[in-house]
């Protein structure tokens, strides 16, 4: 692990999610994952919209896709990462400033996503673990997150 700091631990009802975050493109939007994972807010929260060979969806308390945290919106901080296998992305609806809570997790290369949503983080184990999620918008009985911890408070 290389920076505690900079390490989200997702605990999921399937196991285990190591997600290394990535200030260096997206300060904003890693200190937005950090506050809200250090506050609780990510526990028990399920993964509303998980499309096989596309991406898993959670980070909505309202478990609706339509709901988010009471903290302001966050301006858009794209970058030329690209969309691969494993990618922790924001979620936003058609405005490009208007990423909060909800993020994705890309299960295949997704390159059209590119340039359009902002990258705060990269799987590095547990992969697995969220192709395991149960699938559907909405999945019948939704997999989700137990808890959300960075891993330099563990």
């Amino acid at each position: 692990m290389a920076d505690p700091e900079n390490t989200l631990i997702l605990t999921l009802d399937t196991g285990p999610v190591t997600i290394a975050l990535r200030p260096d493109l997206a300060p904003d939007h890693v200190q937005r994952i950090k506050e809200l994972a250090r506050e609780g807010f990510y526990d028990g929260v399920v993964f509303h919209r998980v499309i096989p060979g596309f991406m898993a969806q959670g980070g909505d308390p309202t478990g609706s896709g339509m709901g988010g945290s009471k903290k302001p919106n966050l301006k858009a901080e794209f970058s030329k990462e690209p969309h691969i296998r494993g990618v922790c992305s924001m979620a936003r609806s058609s405005n490009p400033n208007s990423a909060n809570s909800q993020f994705f997790i890309v299960f295949d290369d997704a390159n059209f996503l590119d340039g359009q949503y902002t990258v705060w983080g990269q799987v590095t184990d547990g992969m697995d673990n969220v192709d395991a999620l149960p699938k559907g918008e909405p999945p019948r009985a939704p997999g989700k997150i137990v808890t959300a911890r960075i891993a330099a408070d563990a």
